[in-house]
């Protein structure tokens, strides 16, 4: 079953009086502890959803292997407009989709994974009778709430959309938190310093030096979604040669052809990934998600009674 998340960062933080995505909650950001999140509990597409000081975060974010997308009238939509935008990227892509909107940051891992774990078409997290995100949304679902009149922007198309909201209770009062107003900012920071240890899982393949990573697989998977190398290089916010320099060093690490190139047209030419290509992703995306299985009964073996 395949997961993917939308991150929301398209607004302009006007109430904050500063940009949101990039305050840091400790050392990192508010938006690359999303993102460290997301991945912690395996999840392994993430669209991010900009518009305001758009280039900026997405270079920020640049190395965290995400697609980015673009609200180009973030100044004049709502949330929702910017949640169709990511929603209906991954629709055809994944099975069922995370959404958050990128001020509430310190939800866990865990919660994450027990939203998944439940099965459930559409559910949110509960935690001392109060709801909060992120909210896992089945693709099935995607239809009616993508073509839905918009009326109380996503919680309405969601009421509207024909399946029941299910309620997971989880002991986890980071899902509620946000960072709507300075305020609000302070008692995140106060939040994050009470916050337990957890351990993060990176996984590279190596010969003599990594050349296989998060970064790489999700390259590649969007040169075979797009068929076209300069757009994923756009999507991902690296350089055309970098991505270009990424493929050819891995193909030399491989010692096997990663893409079928044709060239020229009308439409220009086009990329797609070999079959074992595509097999070599299949292998990488298992694996990884089994090493971070592992690694999470480990670290509660080793330190679940010291941390």
């Amino acid at each position: 079953m395949q997961i993917g998340a939308v991150i929301v960062a398209a607004g302009m933080s006007s109430r904050m009086g500063d940009f949101k995505p990039m305050l840091n909650i400790g050392s990192i950001s508010i938006a690359q502890r999303i993102v460290a999140t997301f991945h912690q509990a395996g999840v392994s597409r993430i669209a991010v959803v900009t518009g305001y000081n758009a280039q900026q975060l997405e270079r920020h974010l640049a190395n965290s292997g995400l697609v980015f997308l673009r609200n180009e009238a973030y100044a004049t939509t709502q949330m929702f407009d910017s949640a169709k935008i990511g929603l209906s990227y991954l629709r055809d892509k994944c099975d069922r989709i995370l959404f958050t909107p990128v001020d509430i940051p310190l939800f866990t891992a865990l919660t994450v994974q027990k939203l998944i774990e439940s099965g459930a078409p559409l559910c949110c997290p509960v935690c001392k009778g109060q709801t909060g995100h992120p909210l896992l949304i089945a693709s099935s679902l995607l239809d009616s709430i993508l073509s839905d009149s918009g009326e109380r922007g996503l919680q309405g198309a969601i009421s509207r959309c024909g399946a029941e909201m299910t309620r997971i209770e989880v002991e986890d009062p980071g899902i509620l938190h946000d960072a709507d107003t300075p305020e609000d900012y302070k008692a995140l920071l106060a939040w994050h310093n009470k916050q337990l240890i957890r351990p993060e899982i990176g996984v590279s393949l190596s010969r003599e030096k990594p050349f296989f990573d998060e970064k790489t697989a999700m390259l590649l998977s969007l040169v075979d979604e797009t068929g076209s190398v300069r757009r994923a290089c756009e999507r991902m916010q690296i350089s055309y040669s970098g991505g270009w320099n990424i493929i050819r060093a891995l193909e030399s690490q491989l010692r096997f052809p990663l893409l079928e190139r044709s060239q020229g047209g009308a439409s220009g030419g086009e990329s797609r990934l070999t079959e074992r290509g595509k097999r070599l992703l299949v292998c990488y995306d298992r694996y990884s998600a089994a090493l971070r299985e592992q690694a999470k009964n480990l670290f509660d073996e080793y330190f679940g009674d010291e941390l």
